[in-house]
């Protein structure tokens, strides 16, 4: 009998009572709701729908459905991986819309459910779990360079781990004498040769001293600190950086790199983060969350060389070995990327995914780019990703937010101009870690804000914020158990507002 067995969606579904806790047979799209957009209410940017057309060879309805798919599917696919637990065996999106959602599990019993919830269901031998540890073994066991594979990673799809070498046969002598199980661990030979992408020519961007250039990812807080996130080798802890007009702009507070690929700046009084990213045409995508894209989804990145691209999702927990050192955990894609464009943005829809480390190729010819995950390094520096930004096309006119739906707290009053409002009175606790998410509805012709604060110790101390033009305003924030509140601020005008929220 094969390892593995298929079942399609639909071949199961009247088989409903073998559910597990925390999966209800319900409609896909009731799902939606955990994530900050909805599929029927988000507009995606102009630039996205451009650059995703263009490198994915899709109609502009292709790539609408394709979005549309892939914010429902990830709600489904957050159910399901944490109802499987320890059987859950990995995720992938298949399809040129992202149509069918594929999840694996160890258990066969599991089958009936994956299917009820309205994925592919899909039984394998080893759970993602026994991957990741198989991977960190050999990230011990092989050495960094030379036989060791320049790039190794969990192949979820084939239910084992893939390592890309220009030296298949040392390489797999290696496996064989640390051990390796060889049905488990495949070796591939590759032509593929990582480099970082720092630059050392002018351009739009952040400058290091006089010629080293890199690409802002995000932008952060921590406490009242204003910052963004990059790369770990653009800069070391404590070098000085410009902005992309040669002012002085901030300074590296801390930097990791190799084993890890990421840093955060801290900027001076000049500058103002703002929660989007720029979509290489002059306009902007804004940033509501860091939810992490499935296996095969969507996903782009912006940088001070080549401006937008977009690709799709290769594989996660991918090790890569640079000149410099091996670098652990980095998410593998298939959008392109040059020298410039080290620290720039990866997004999926309107989730930060994490700041762009290496790759190989160019964007001419195509290639294969590594990012490294965004929640790791917040979690890594106590930082807060900015959060709520506004839609702008091209010619700077913002476009309309998303509608606030599926908000179990709802929240109402009047602000006059000047005026601020706590919401709930005093504050709500979170007891468990989790997103923190609400929306805010205002009248037109006002400008009101949005803040998220927790208590820490002695004071209130802002964790997420929303401060777009106008009065409509979303924040998802990820954030540890504790004491929480909203402050809305009227920055200009007087009008009536709900705001809807919704706890871990």
């Amino acid at each position: 009998m094969s390892r593995r067995h298929v079942v399609a969606m639909g071949c199961v579904l009247a088989v409903t009572a073998l559910t597990l806790t925390g999966v209800p047979a319900v409609a896909a799209d009731s799902r939606a709701q955990d994530v900050p957009v909805t599929a029927s209410a988000w507009k995606p940017p102009s630039g996205m729908l451009e650059a995703l057309q263009r490198d994915l060879g899709l109609t502009r309805e292709q790539v609408q459905a394709r979005l549309a798919n892939e914010i429902r599917m990830s709600g489904i696919e957050a159910d399901l991986r944490e109802a499987l637990g320890d059987r859950f065996g990995g995720s992938w999106l298949m399809g040129t819309i992202s149509q069918t959602l594929v999840v694996a599990t160890t258990d066969p019993a599991d089958l009936p459910t994956i299917v009820a919830a309205g994925a592919r269901a899909e039984l394998v031998k080893r759970s993602l779990t026994e991957l990741a540890g198989l991977i960190s073994d050999l990230n011990v066991d092989l050495p960094g360079k030379g036989g060791g594979g320049d790039v190794r990673f969990v192949d979820a799809r084939n239910n084992r781990i893939v390592i890309l070498s220009k030296s298949p046969l040392a390489t797999e002598d290696l496996v064989e004498a640390v051990g390796a199980d060889s049905s488990v661990v495949k070796v591939v030979p590759s032509t593929e040769r990582p480099r970082l992408l720092t630059d050392v020519q002018g351009g739009d961007a952040y400058y290091i001293g006089t010629s080293n250039r890199c690409s802002v990812g995000f932008s952060v807080m921590r406490g009242a600190q204003a910052g963004f996130v990059s790369a770990g080798h653009c800069g070391k802890t404590g070098d000085a950086t410009t902005g992309f007009n040669r002012v002085p702009q901030g300074v590296f507070r801390a930097s990791s790199f190799p084993e890890n690929d990421y840093a955060w700046v801290a900027v001076n009084a000049g500058w103002t983060p703002k929660p989007v990213v720029g979509d290489g045409s002059g306009g902007t995508v804004p940033v509501a969350g860091s939810r992490p894209a499935l296996e095969g989804a969507s996903i782009c990145r912006s940088g001070s060389t080549t401006d937008w691209h977009c690709g799709l999702v290769r594989q996660l927990s991918a090790s890569v070995t640079y000149p410099q050192g091996t670098i652990h955990g980095l998410t593998r894609t298939s959008v392109c990327a040059e020298p410039g464009d080290s620290g720039g943005s990866f997004i999926s829809v309107d989730q930060a995914q994490g700041v762009t480390s290496g790759g190989s190729g160019n964007c001419t010819s195509g290639g294969v780019t590594y990012f490294q995950p965004l929640d790791e390094i917040l979690t890594a520096y106590d930082l807060t990703l900015l959060t709520g930004g506004v839609a702008t096309p091209p010619g700077g006119v913002p476009s309309a937010p998303a509608v606030c739906t599926g908000y179990p707290k709802v929240y109402t009053g009047m602000l006059n101009n000047g005026q601020s409002v706590s919401q709930p009175s005093r504050y709500y606790r979170a007891a468990v870690a989790g997103t923190h998410s609400a929306c805010l509805d205002g009248g037109d012709g006002v400008d009101f804000d949005l803040y998220l604060q927790r208590w820490q110790r002695s004071s209130w101390a802002t964790v997420a914020t929303s401060d777009g033009a106008g009065s409509d305003e979303q924040i998802s924030y990820t954030g540890p158990p504790g004491f929480y509140r909203y402050r809305v601020v009227s920055v200009s005008g007087s009008s009536p507002y709900t705001l809807r929220a919704k706890a871990p």
